[in-house]
């Protein structure tokens, strides 16, 4: 994970993985602003990559997935309701 500043001078967070390719040899990456909790915005879209594209993983951020799981089903029913 790698913690920048924006022009406004908040946290933006970026967690990229070293093996998986999306295009033009352009490493898959999430990038998520400080605000609305961008830090566990990050690690759970992380999370989900890890589970999904590389299933043997033994990472310790693992170890949330139901916590990232629930944040993702309230965050599509706050959409829906919204």
């Amino acid at each position: 994970m790698r913690i920048d500043l924006d022009e406004q001078q908040q946290f933006v967070y970026k967690v990229t993985c070293t093996e998986c390719v999306v295009r033009d040899r352009i490493k898959w990456a999430t990038y998520r602003a400080g605000e609305d909790n961008g830090f566990m915005a990050a690690m759970d879209r992380w999370i989900f990559h890890l589970t999904q594209k590389h299933p043997d993983a033994d990472a310790p951020c693992l170890k949330f997935l139901p916590e990232a799981q629930q944040r993702q089903q309230e965050r599509r029913e706050a959409r829906s309701s919204g």
